[in-house]
């Protein structure tokens, strides 16, 4: 199990927050997130890492995606 990292377009928010608004993936292609489910500390459970994990509705699908610091990123299978 491992980590792609990914660009993330995001609003920031007057409290300091940040609000995923788009993931571009490593082929380039750039996915709308249609909407933040949830967002929670956690630590990923595959790859161990601690952060932020948003749940993300993209293209109908749930996925989760995770903030570490000020990088992003999705969790793989391989």
């Amino acid at each position: 199990m491992g980590k792609v990292f990914v660009d993330v377009l995001v609003q920031f928010t007057t409290e300091g927050g940040k609000v995923p608004l788009g993931i571009q993936w490593e082929d380039g292609r750039m996915s709308s997130i249609d909407r933040v489910i949830d967002v929670r500390k956690a630590a990923t459970i595959k790859s161990g890492a601690k952060g932020l994990r948003y749940t993300c509705r993209v293209k109908g699908k749930q996925m989760y995606l995770f903030s570490e610091g000020d990088k992003w990123y999705v969790e793989t299978t391989q």
